[in-house]
């Protein structure tokens, strides 16, 4: 089961605080050592140990979330070519914290879910796995040698070896279902986010978008596309580009989360299928045809 929920949701309180330390005009060194007095992450102490200004904060973000999961790495990513695009721009970077902050509580919210829905089928299947063994304890019990013909007779050696066939095919395709649930994407919106905090420092806007479009290669980060239609309609409109490119980012963190939210919510009803196609067969071939054939035998015998 994954466990990088807790880590997403520890980052987004890192950011929120962040961001609201920022917005009250703590400098971003300071503003990095408070956080790390009351966050149980290792990242915002690390941070603040490593870095003398701000120009510094978003290389060490990225050396210090190395070793963290893949979700909650990739969150630290987003956050550090946030802070770099904001201070290369010299714009503010509360808002931005703060909407970045708001999606990671909303992916962390959906990998729960994911989780809620998988504890139920887990939970079947791990009491299905173990019934083989109750089926061949209660043979032995009643005086029927069950081990000794899966173990020792050509039908109980296929039996043995279909079964784990089964039960190794469930176990791969239980992973895989809760891989495709996982959401796809955990900074959805950010080429938008970005550009509207490299807009909102006043600079042009195609220095704007080779800003963003540095920071997103130097960080590794995902989350484009849109950023030219919503700017060709700025243009157009005679309007400003930041309004417009914040509220494209936030459709398309809205977009995400309700994708990944159908996918958990279809998790539950797709993990039967494992369990009813490979798990139960396997017990009916681990645990319950040996023993019929056991006792026949022991038939065949007394006659």
């Amino acid at each position: 089961m994954n466990k990088s929920p807790n880590g997403i949701a520890e980052v987004a309180g890192v950011v929120q605080r962040l961001a609201v330390l920022l917005a009250a005009g703590v400098p971003p060194a300071p503003a990095w050592s408070y956080v790390a007095e009351a966050s149980a992450s290792h990242i915002p102490r690390a941070v603040s140990q490593s870095v003398v200004d701000a120009t510094g904060i978003p290389d060490a973000i990225v050396v210090c979330a190395a070793q963290s999961a893949a979700a909650e790495k990739a969150a630290w990513h987003g956050v550090a070519a946030a802070w770099s695009v904001a201070t290369d721009a010299g714009a503010p970077l509360a808002s931005c914290l703060r909407q970045f902050a708001a999606s990671l509580r909303d992916l962390a919210q959906v990998q729960r879910d994911i989780d809620v829905s998988l504890s139920g089928p887990a939970s079947t299947a791990r009491m299905v796995m173990v019934l083989p063994v109750v089926g061949l304890l209660c043979g032995m019990a009643l005086g029927f040698d069950t081990i000794t013909t899966l173990f020792t007779t050509p039908i109980g050696i296929g039996c043995l070896v279909v079964g784990t066939a089964l039960m190794a095919a469930a176990r791969a395709w239980n992973r895989a279902l809760v891989a495709g649930a996982q959401p796809h994407e955990i900074t959805p919106g950010l080429e938008c986010e970005l550009t509207a905090i490299a807009v909102s420092g006043g600079g042009a806007i195609d220095a704007a978008i080779a800003t963003v479009a540095v920071a997103m290669e130097r960080f590794g980060v995902t989350g484009g596309g849109g950023v030219a239609s919503v700017l060709d309609l700025s243009r157009r409109a005679g309007v400003p580009a930041a309004e417009l490119l914040r509220s494209a980012a936030d459709e398309a963190r809205r977009d995400a989360r309700a994708a990944a939210q159908v996918r958990a919510e279809s998790l539950a009803v797709r993990l039967m299928l494992p369990l009813g196609l490979c798990i139960l067969p396997a017990f009916m071939v681990l645990g319950v045809l040996p023993l019929l054939v056991t006792v026949i035998s022991s038939t065949v015998v007394s006659l």
